[in-house]
């Protein structure tokens, strides 16, 4: 009989299709997950991946056999969650995962406020790509996950959170800067720095590169909206970065200026999502709301403003309405 550590192994590679990555993120060697793989097939008798030039591919076999092994991982953290809540210990640990272009800048917050409610419980925070992370969430490795919308995924509950604007940042002494305020057609043929292309961040740049007649820089991606705002600093591009890191101060946000064209209002909306039968989605929706409250409280907040934040002006604030 397959082992649930075996059955995570499957649902993890089939997840990131690379056997290091799995690895890591289950805290295996990588000989020690080729052996539990090599175990769990000559157990199923069924051959689960093939070797391809970018990775591991499932076979027919198993995707055929993926949403009965996602199915049983899920059962067996409902399984823990119900014990948990019969019990009455409402306050242990969550696994909790959100993107990293939005966890730092609002989740140290977050906890604050949520220690402070609720003391005894723990969030175990893992930052990563938010259609891996849901994978996870659906397979029970993680219990909640904060991440730009949409999110799809079969029995999960999707709570829309808040709407986040977005700016186009670029260093000081770009033309765009200079003589009159620019409009849209100014950005046609100029270069955006992207993220990772799973990113939610990079596929909405790219709908509104197409918008501005501008394009993407193809041969680099930043690993990080810190390396974004550096790199625009240093003259490499464009930009754009949220609201929330722009209110954060990270990064020595001297080092470029919000340059937003007049009507520009684009925004990301943020949501929370959890299994929709996960024993503690009261507990969940309360955290949720947390979530919301802080963001909509910094978004506001313009008591200390950094030389960047304070550029946002007006229509900054115009912008975080939803349209």
């Amino acid at each position: 009989m397959p082992t649930l550590k075996q059955i995570s192994i499957f649902a993890k590679l089939a997840a990131t299709r690379n056997m290091g990555e799995a690895a890591r993120t289950l805290g295996l060697s990588q000989p020690a997950l080729s052996q539990q793989l090599m175990a769990l097939e000559t157990e199923l008798g069924v051959r689960l991946f093939e070797r391809v030039p970018k990775g591991m591919q499932l076979t027919p076999g198993g995707r055929k056999m993926l949403p009965a092994a996602l199915t049983v991982l899920s059962a067996a953290r409902e399984f823990g969650d119900v014990a948990d809540h019969v019990a009455r210990r409402f306050s242990g640990s969550i696994r909790f995962g959100v993107t990293p272009t939005l966890g730092p800048y609002l989740m140290p917050a977050v906890i604050k406020r949520l220690h402070q409610r609720y003391p005894g419980m723990r969030l175990f925070i893992r930052e990563g790509i938010p259609e891996l992370q849901q994978a996870e969430l659906a397979a029970g490795q993680l219990d909640m996950v904060l991440s730009p919308l949409p999110i799809e995924g079969r029995g999960l509950h999707i709570e829309p959170l808040f709407r986040e604007p977005l700016h186009i940042i670029a260093p000081p002494d770009d033309p765009l800067l200079t003589g009159d305020r620019n409009s849209q057609t100014d950005f046609a043929g100029r270069t955006f720095l992207t993220l990772d292309h799973r990113h939610h961040y990079h596929r909405q740049l790219e709908n509104t590169c197409r918008n501005l007649g501008a394009t993407i820089l193809s041969d680099y991606e930043g690993t990080s909206l810190d390396a974004l705002q550096q790199m625009v600093g240093s003259g490499v591009g464009l930009a754009i970065l949220p609201e929330l890191y722009i209110r954060s101060g990270a990064g020595g946000l001297d080092m470029v200026v919000v340059t937003n064209p007049p009507g520009w209002t684009e925004f990301r909306s943020i949501g929370a999502t959890w299994r929709s039968s996960a024993a503690f989605a009261d507990l969940y929706r309360e955290i949720a709301k947390v979530i919301a409250a802080e963001a909509r409280l910094k978004m506001n907040d313009v008591r200390e403003p950094t030389s960047l934040a304070a550029s946002l002006s007006g229509d900054a604030e115009s912008s975080s309405h939803d349209r």
